[in-house]
């Protein structure tokens, strides 16, 4: 492969990966990012429904190509999943066959090209954010609307028969250790692990104690709202100052919040106010439901903030259960939060720290990829 050609790669979005504000566009946007850093001329290709067009993403690509989804009831019939179908765009083959170079799929929503079986003669790479089928199986579980819930029922169906096309790939890239497990006795050595990409180039500095527990979360997600009110019964027991961050129209929750002292809400508007919070606060609460990929808020506090408490389904796949307290009842979690809310965040924390999320090291993680699309 010449030199030139060794330095142009596609990659295939299934979301304008700006902002970066949800977790599987944070790892595609700083992975672009990072890339552009080695010298990569990225052409950038998007489908859009509902984020708009992002003149910021032309500073680290070469080009950069939108594609509308058709999004629908006719794209949710047939055998594909939906997440598949509606985004096949015969705009993007045109544009793919204009430069030849490798192609970097990101999630299984944008490779409806390798299962009719073009660009045999590219290097066709596959990120994985998550297992899909049991992701959506996840979302089937959490959903009370019945309609809904045969859809995503629907497309657990779809996605599991689906999932088969990977074997065509040349090579697949989960996000989280327990997933690379699941996809390398499917798919065997075509798998690597490869960790998640983020905004943190180190960990910030921080005093010893903090003033407040932190939950935080985009609190229009029924995943986040049900955590939310499983933490305000907990938080309510216990004699010391929480927040819980977000974006929310919940008025229920917010008359909740309002009814305890010690429990106060702020509405998130930027990373600048987040992090602002990270580095105020003593201990970050997590807890979910849909275990999924690697949980980038996670990774977020860890890098920002103090103590991190979390349940088995947010922490598990990530590599970083040693830096996390895991506590996976009401319980386990009040035991936990009374210890910590007095601790110090010692330096043998950090340099701990420090240590162990060298596995999400982005300068290190993009050497990893490199090699992988060269050879």
């Amino acid at each position: 492969m010449s030199k030139m050609s060794s330095k142009k790669i596609h990659v295939i979005c299934f979301d304008v990966p700006y902002p970066a504000d949800y977790g599987g566009v944070i790892d595609s946007f700083y992975r672009i990012k990072q890339l552009s850093n080695e010298g990569y001329h990225i052409y950038l290709h998007v489908f859009h429904y509902g984020r708009n067009s992002q003149p910021v993403l032309t500073k680290y690509c070469k080009e950069v190509f939108y594609y509308k989804r058709k999004t629908g009831l006719t794209n949710a019939l047939g055998i594909l999943p939906y997440i598949v179908k509606s985004r096949k765009s015969e705009e993007l083959i045109k544009n793919l066959k204009k430069v030849k170079a490798p192609i970097l799929f990101e999630g299984l929503h944008t490779t409806l090209l390798i299962k009719k079986g073009l660009f045999k003669d590219r290097k066709r790479l596959v990120r994985m954010h998550n297992v899909e089928h049991e992701y959506y199986r996840e979302l089937m579980k959490s959903e009370i609307n019945l309609i809904k819930k045969l859809f995503f029922w629907i497309e657990v169906q779809r996605l599991k028969r689906y999932e088969k096309i990977l074997d065509k790939a040349d090579l697949i890239l989960p996000i989280s250790i327990s997933e690379t497990a699941y996809f390398k006795e499917k798919f065997g050595e075509k798998v690597v692990f490869l960790p998640a990409f983020h905004s943190h180039d180190k960990l910030h500095e921080l005093s010893k104690k903090g003033y407040f527990g932190l939950y935080h979360g985009n609190l229009k997600v029924k995943d986040n709202i049900k955590t939310a009110f499983f933490l305000i019964e907990i938080f309510k027991k216990i004699d010391f100052p929480f927040i819980i961050a977000g974006q929310t129209d919940n008025a229920k929750l917010l008359s909740l919040i309002d009814e305890y002292r010690n429990l106060s809400f702020i509405e998130l508007k930027n990373d600048a106010q987040l992090n602002e919070l990270f580095h105020r606060a003593q201990v970050n609460v997590f807890f979910t439901s849909n275990k999924s990929g690697v949980k980038l808020k996670l990774l977020n506090a860890l890098f920002q903030s103090r103590h991190v408490i979390g349940n088995q389904k947010m922490i598990d796949g990530s590599g970083l259960n040693s830096l996390c307290i895991e506590a996976n009842t009401a319980e386990q979690l009040i035991t936990e939060l009374l210890k910590i809310i007095d601790a110090n965040f010692t330096k043998e924390i950090l340099d701990q720290r420090k240590k162990e999320l060298e596995l999400y090291s982005n300068k290190r993680n993009v050497e990893t990829l490199k090699n992988l699309i060269h050879t």
